[in-house]
């Protein structure tokens, strides 16, 4: 009897002990779903500890515990504006040691072309562009304004009838053409009832057509997107950097739009251009004679220059490594020249012939609770914007400094790929980070967050795009003598037919309509005609 009673004594302890195993399983999987679906670090106490991790990516000197939490810290005083192209050489930090990941030696192209080419003089006023160093700084632009009745709104997003300063004194309202950001005078709060403003409580700014939210800073683009955490977006005290990487071969005039459309919202364009072609053909440097002889200097002083002065081994044979090497290169040569970057600093890496809207780019910049990677929904056109395609282009662009070294070990092609979940650093990025990694997209299907203009050029430009192309996009038909003759190209302008013969569906277009073209084109109609309005319509 004795034995019995022990046996089943001994079977209920075992029943217990299965039965809390269970329990806690359960309640540590609740916990994780419902991080998952709210994507709020639950356990960002945990990993606090190893957030700190990331500091290696600082090149900002100061107190460590700024450097781990930036959108903690009071916002700074005055910053002069950059007045040249590149930091004076006081600015820049030491090397570090070999193993830091910002200066990590550059993979082994296995070059097997090198051609001799003119650069600046190394001993001249503009020494050596493309070996420079940039130190980025805070944006001083104040994009806010805090009203006499204690809103604080986005002075583009609102409207200016009713919108005054703390003084009382009403805010200028923004110039005509370009998207301008105006500059008030914005104080941090003092007294509790400012900082209720600042915070959740707040009088609500009067949104313009097109903005949205309490200080009417959100843009419709991330209004109306799969954005999973709208409900818990909030404003940063210090704005991000924004840094833009683009290639370039011969996109000048959407490479002006891109400037002019990006400039106050992107703190660093990394530029690259190389002496070879796509097809590994030699190329005159034209944009360094442009960026010499002043033609960008309205932006140069936010020009960061990146020379690739190779071409792949295998990428005559096989088009795609050449394509990707552009990128590759680009972003780990040029982040590597890229001093007091954060690791919540924006990277943006884009084709020269995308251009994204500035308001989606703002948000990114002024905003914390968005997830990571990004995609853009840019509107597709051919030949010239008044071809525009069905749909749209969703590029994925985005990323913050952090997963882009920690999780695409610094790769810009990696990240226009979606195949971020099985990338080694992954889950590593996710645990340090404190964040569940979703994917959303700026803009949608029916709004527009940039534009894709794809063999926008005069007949010449189509022609030397199809001389210039990967050898891995076939038909290549640059192969073809007869498709590159400027009168057939003409006759695929005005049709906007295809080089095999077809011809495609498009919508009727209107220059007045809503994005149709960036800003600048359209300021300048007569001028960007060519890709504005069919001419041989």
């Amino acid at each position: 009897m004795a034995r019995l009673f022990l046996h089943g004594r001994m079977k209920m302890q075992r029943h217990k002990f299965f039965f809390f195993c269970a329990l806690a399983l359960c309640v540590f999987s609740q916990l994780h779903n419902y991080k998952a679906l709210h994507h709020m670090p639950i356990l960002s106490e945990l990993y606090a500890s190893s957030v700190n991790a990331l500091s290696f990516l600082w090149r900002g000197k100061g107190n460590p515990s700024n450097n781990a939490h930036p959108e903690r810290r009071p916002l700074p005083g005055p910053v002069p504006f950059d007045t040249g192209l590149w930091e004076p050489e006081a600015y820049r930090e030491d090397q570090g040691n070999a193993e830091d990941l910002w200066r990590k030696e550059q993979p082994d192209s296995g070059n097997v072309n090198r051609m001799t080419v003119t650069l600046p003089d190394p001993k001249g006023p503009l020494e050596e562009l493309h070996k420079r160093s940039f130190h980025l700084s805070d944006d001083p632009t104040q994009f806010f304004v805090r009203t006499k009745s204690g809103a604080y709104c986005f002075i583009e997003g609102t409207e200016m009838t009713y919108l005054k300063d703390h003084l009382g004194q009403k805010v200028q309202e923004p110039g005509e053409g370009q998207r301008k950001i105006l500059h008030a005078h914005q104080e941090e709060p003092k007294s509790a009832q400012e900082k209720t403003a600042w915070g959740k409580r707040l009088v609500k700014c009067m949104c313009r057509p097109g903005w949205h939210g309490p200080h009417c800073g959100i843009p419709t683009t991330v209004q109306h997107s799969n954005l999973p955490t709208k409900a818990r977006l909030t404003l940063r005290e210090v704005p991000r950097r924004v840094i833009n990487a683009i290639n370039i071969n011969h996109e000048f005039d959407l490479l002006h739009a891109r400037f002019h459309e990006l400039a106050d919202a992107v703190d660093l364009f990394l530029v690259c251009e190389s002496n070879f072609t796509a097809y590994g053909n030699s190329k005159p440097l034209h944009f360094l004679r442009l960026l010499l002889n002043g033609t960008y200097n309205y932006v140069h002083h936010k020009i960061l220059y990146v020379f690739l002065d190779h071409f792949p081994k295998g990428g005559q044979q096989n088009g795609w490594i050449a394509d990707d090497y552009l990128r590759t290169f680009l972003s780990r040569d040029g982040m590597s020249r890229v001093q007091g970057a954060r690791p919540d600093d924006v990277f943006l890496i884009n084709d020269a012939d995308e251009i994204p809207a500035r308001e989606g780019i703002l948000f990114l910049k002024l905003y914390d609770g968005w997830t990571e990677p990004v995609s853009i929904h840019m509107r597709k056109s051919l030949y010239g914007f008044f071809w525009r395609q069905t749909g749209t282009l969703e590029v994925l662009s985005v990323c913050t400094v952090a997963m882009l070294f920690t999780v695409y070990n610094g790769d810009g092609i990696l990240l226009r790929r979606r195949e971020y979940y099985s990338m080694p650093g992954f889950r590593n990025y996710q645990r340090e980070s404190g964040h569940i990694l979703v994917q959303w997209s700026i803009g949608s299907p029916v709004h527009y967050a940039g534009w894709h203009c794809s063999w926008c050029f005069r007949p010449e430009g189509i022609s030397q795009k199809l001389i210039s192309a990967q050898n891995g996009d076939f038909p290549r038909w640059g192969d073809y003598v007869e498709k590159r003759d400027l009168n057939y190209i003409k006759g695929l302008i005005r049709t906007g037919g295809w080089f095999d013969g077809s011809l495609g569906e498009y919508p009727p277009t209107d220059p007045k309509e809503p994005m149709y073209a960036p800003k600048y084109l359209l300021k300048y109609f007569q001028l960007y005609r060519y890709i504005l309005d069919n001419p041989y319509a």
